[in-house]
């Protein structure tokens, strides 16, 4: 086994388990939960580019997955809460919409909305999708 393998082998090995978990929906729920308690994620959506706050989302049914993985990357671009967490939801979000895993979520590649809210809002979303997942 050679160093030029493992990053191979962790990456099959992280998608093999997200499989396994079926939408990885405990994992997304925890990890979204953290990231609903850092304060800063409820100041009101803005348009403006010298906002602070940021305007995500808010997908429209079967389009959850491209708008999770367009607003986690946005997030992470403008530095809105924890980027390890962030970035551990927005690969997640990524693997489940290139593998066509939690399907009901994944029928588009493009994000279609129509409203944008602020981190919460957002964030929100993607809670009661998988917690309706999980039920």
């Amino acid at each position: 086994l050679n160093a030029s393998m493992l990053p191979y082998l962790l990456f099959s090995f992280l998608l093999l388990s997200v499989q396994a978990q079926n939408c990885s929906v405990r994992e997304i729920i925890r990890h979204t939960k953290h990231l609903l308690r850092d304060d800063s994620v409820g100041c009101p959506c803005r348009e403006t580019a010298g906002s602070s706050c940021s305007c995500l989302p808010i997908a429209e049914p079967g389009y959850e997955l491209a708008c999770f993985v367009e607003g986690t990357e946005h997030m992470l671009k403008n530095n809105v809460s924890s980027n390890e967490v962030t970035t551990r939801l927005n690969l997640t979000f990524q693997i489940q919409l290139d593998r066509k895993l939690c399907e009901s979520l994944a029928r588009g590649n493009q994000c279609q909305y129509k409203t944008k809210g602020n981190v919460k809002e957002f964030l929100n979303t993607i809670l009661r999708t998988y917690q309706a997942i999980n039920k």
